[in-house]
């Protein structure tokens, strides 16, 4: 490995001999959307942001945090359940998304509802489906905790809890969520070498699918219409709700592949459980032909063997680093030392 990749992956980290994080864009990937200036990265407003992620204080009852949605060994996505689940066993109405890259991030939710990651955490905090909390009795149960004052003090210079602050932390570890270490990574990097199915599948990939989930994010964030039948219990038809626009019928936005094998089930609404069934269902001729089915959808024509090779393929985007990066992980030992 060469050294500056080792750089990249500690400053990434927050591995810094002072408090501020360098963010370090990868090579011939575009410049971030978020802006740092505004919001710069230092390791105690991480450390804080993480905490913050894996504490169900932020919930009504104390039992739900970002976590539960959000698994890290899930691609930070949700495993168990088509449909998110929040307090009171609260069955939500669409697939809990990964969280990765998120810096490179314009809108958010499946149907772009929020348009600043600063703002994100806000919708699950306060939505009764979810967390069913207000901003203000967060502010001040974290207030009265005996760790959060600390650490506000430390990340903000100020032991005063409020919202801006805890929203703004929030978003310091999930712009840290950067994977970039995956084998198709190294394999642009030139340090390693796809197999002759690897190929062939980046070669159907480049053909088939690359313009919803364009390298190197495997997304381009737009949203779409890929012909899913509606889910007559749900009655949910993505963007629209949000831009009030009859051509937004049913656009949802495009998920990023990146570590695309640990964040089933698939599509919003958690339909398909397996990526064989998302591929049998783009082969096959089974879309919802409305006025909003977006251009880019196809029928693609695949040999059972091409169909095998475009799984190994995706199987390359898969960042094990990233899924076991213990920076990312539950902060037990911040918690052990406090409660």
């Amino acid at each position: 490995m060469k050294k500056s990749t080792i750089v990249i992956g500690l400053l990434l980290l927050g591995f810094t001999t002072i408090d501020e994080v360098v963010f370090i864009v990868p090579t011939k990937w575009p410049k971030p959307i978020y802006d740092f200036s505004k919001n710069p990265l230092t390791s105690s407003k991480i450390t804080l942001g993480r905490a913050l992620f894996y504490d169900p204080i932020l919930s009504r009852n104390n039992t739900v945090s970002c976590a539960s949605c959000h698994s890290q060994y899930a691609a930070f996505a949700h495993i168990d359940h088509p449909l998110s689940h929040g307090i009171d066993d609260r069955i939500g109405k669409r697939n809990a998304p990964a969280l990765v890259n998120l810096a490179w991030q314009k809108n958010f939710m499946w149907d772009g509802a929020i348009n600043h990651l600063d703002m994100q955490s806000l919708f699950p905090i306060t939505h009764p489906d979810e967390m069913d909390e207000s901003i203000e009795r967060v502010v001040h149960k974290l207030q009265s905790s005996p760790l959060y004052p600390t650490l506000f003090k430390q990340a903000f210079n100020d032991s005063s809890v409020t919202g801006e602050h805890i929203l703004k932390a929030i978003s310091q570890f999930l712009v840290t969520l950067v994977s970039i270490n995956s084998k198709y990574d190294s394999v642009m990097r030139k340090q390693a070498t796809f197999t002759t199915a690897e190929n062939n599948g980046y070669r159907l990939f480049k053909i088939n699918c690359a313009s919803c989930h364009t390298e190197p994010l495997f997304t381009n964030f737009s949203f779409e219409n890929n012909g899913l039948q509606i889910d007559t219990i749900l009655n949910d038809f993505g963007r629209m709700k949000v831009t009030q626009s009859n051509a937004d019928s049913l656009r949802f936005k495009v998920p990023t592949l990146r570590n695309i094998q640990y964040s089933y089930p698939y599509m919003h609404d958690g339909r398909f459980n397996r990526l064989s069934e998302v591929l049998k269902y783009y082969t096959s001729d089974n879309k919802n032909q409305a006025a909003s089915l977006s251009p880019l959808i196809k029928k693609i024509n695949l040999t059972p063997n091409e169909k095998v090779d475009l799984l190994i393929f995706l199987l390359t985007l898969s960042d094990k680093s990233f899924l076991n990066n213990p920076k990312h992980a539950f902060p037990k030992d911040l918690f052990l030392k406090t409660y």
